[in-house]
């Protein structure tokens, strides 16, 4: 069986969150300097915070439940966080196209350097089932 295919043990989850937070704490100096709005960049770090925050609250709820109806609930969740945040920002953007550009670069920056620590962290972890030596 391949490395990448074997179940591993769940990441702590803080780390991540902490890079995305950097990202988007960096990305208001880009914004100040460069002259764009702040709304976009204050819109897009509320987005990024409230999807995380409820990524938390989603993901408690899977480890305190094993049953197979909360992970539907967290699945419906997961998906339903996604599509919230979409719905926002095309929402701004159709009426102020560069404020919605703005909110998604700034969204797009924090969930991506999250979701990729996420990974490293995931696929250099210990396998499930594997004790620590």
């Amino acid at each position: 069986m391949p490395a990448w295919t074997e179940p591993r043990t769940l990441p702590p989850a803080l780390l991540p969150a902490v890079a995305g937070a950097f990202v988007v704490l960096m990305a208001l100096p880009v914004f100040l300097v460069a002259g764009w709005r702040v709304e976009g960049w204050l819109l897009g770090a509320i987005l990024w915070a409230g999807s995380e925050a409820f990524g938390a609250i989603l993901t408690r709820l899977q480890a305190k439940t094993g049953n197979l109806a909360a992970a539907g609930v967290v699945a419906f969740g997961m998906l339903f966080r996604a599509i919230a945040v979409m719905a926002v920002v095309f929402a701004v953007a159709v009426s102020d196209k560069w404020l919605g550009l703005a909110a998604a670069l700034v969204y797009a920056a924090g969930y991506s350097a999250a979701f990729g620590l996420q990974l490293v962290a995931y696929y250099t972890g210990p396998k499930a089932g594997a004790r620590r030596a």
